[in-house]
């Protein structure tokens, strides 16, 4: 019986070819003219209803309080984290609100107050309180949406929309 090797060979000439093209162009497209500026991207941000999460008065250092936000359908945490944190508002620039939906597959996060994380139980996501959500482990492929905060004079505290998309949503629409 006699072997076709031409079929081989064919399939590693196209990989090879196919491979080479691939590496020049995206070399070409990594390279920038000298002095070209680059702008820096913009934070993502999606817009949801102002809805007041209560009063600075009534937070306590490292004790989450339980919050829905932007509808009843989306749990989160509001959280005041004693030390100036990005993104924290607050006189003292320390407090943050965070989506607890997993964005991996929407699996409701608990808060660690030892380290100031939030930890999915289904597939051990975890995320950092203290910078901005940021994932530190796990399955998920981006970071927890920390929902953007206002305070007014009164000390009410305002989320007003929120970092990323939220677990669940097809669309940033209500």
């Amino acid at each position: 019986m006699k072997k076709c090797n031409r079929r081989v060979e064919l399939g590693r000439r196209q990989f090879l070819r196919g491979s080479a093209v691939a590496a020049v162009g995206g070399a070409a497209a990594a390279v920038v003219p000298a002095g070209a500026a680059q702008a820096a991207p913009a934070p993502a941000q999606v817009d949801y209803p102002g809805k007041n999460l209560g009063n600075v008065s009534a937070l306590k250092v490292n004790e989450p309080v339980d919050i829905n936000y932007p509808d009843a359908d989306s749990p989160g945490i509001l959280l005041k984290l004693g030390q100036a944190v990005e993104g924290g508002v607050g006189p003292d620039r320390d407090i943050v609100a965070y989506s607890v939906l997993c964005p991996h597959k929407g699996w409701q996060l608990a808060y660690d107050k030892s380290d100031k994380s939030l930890n999915c139980s289904g597939h051990f996501s975890r995320f950092d309180c203290e910078s901005g959500g940021q994932q530190i482990w796990g399955h998920a492929t981006q970071n927890l949406p920390q929902f953007t905060l206002r305070v007014d004079n009164k000390g009410d505290i305002y989320a007003e929309g929120a970092s990323d998309l939220i677990f669940g949503r097809p669309s940033n629409v209500l």
